[in-house]
């Protein structure tokens, strides 16, 4: 699956709104194995590329504190959002001070954070593999082994955080103007 596929299929199923994960799950129990495999390697790339400090810092804004967990729930968030804003809040943070007007806030209950989207390409392989959604530990392991035989490494990505809490509102003036003293969560 190639990155232009991943994108085309995030941004097929923004268009289903809170069914959004459902809808993708749906689509990729159409795929053959390979592809969910495929969809997954680029997922875990999107998260991986995402992985900055920059972004961390303007996450720690926009929700008045960011954990591990959270940070990954965000990024997963972001990356619903598809190709074009993705990168550009990868240029720059400060763009979701714009993007997350209070209309757009009103559409879209999950921001700033979509948990859910870790699980979708696992969660279709395993319903591929036992006609169930129900989660299954066997099916679970050989998924990942799958992903490991493809290359796909787990080892964790350090960061260096490169910002002090104290310091957020000089380095992000937008976001803080917008979310500094009322966090989405």
């Amino acid at each position: 699956m190639t990155s232009n596929f991943f994108w085309e299929l995030i941004n097929n199923s923004k268009k289903n709104g809170v069914e959004q994960v459902e809808w993708l799950t749906k689509e990729l129990i159409k795929k053959n194995s390979e592809e969910i495999i495929q969809f997954e390697i680029e997922f875990k790339n999107k998260l991986e590329q995402s992985y900055t400090s920059s972004l961390w810092g303007a996450a720690f804004v926009i929700m008045g504190g960011c954990s591990d967990d959270g940070f990954d729930y965000f990024r997963c968030w972001l990356i619903s959002r598809g190709e074009e804003v993705f990168n550009q809040v990868l240029k720059n943070p400060e763009f979701l001070a714009e993007y997350l007007t209070e209309d757009y806030l009103l559409e879209d209950e999950f921001a700033p954070q979509l948990e859910e989207l870790l699980s979708v390409a696992s969660d279709a392989y395993i319903y591929q593999k036992t006609g169930m959604f129900e989660y299954n530990d066997d099916t679970k392991t050989k998924f990942l082994k799958e992903l490991e035989a493809r290359g796909y490494n787990f080892e964790p990505i350090e960061i260096e955080i490169d910002w002090e809490e104290e310091d957020l509102e000089v380095r992000y003036p937008f976001l803080w103007d917008r979310f500094g003293e009322n966090p989405l969560t």
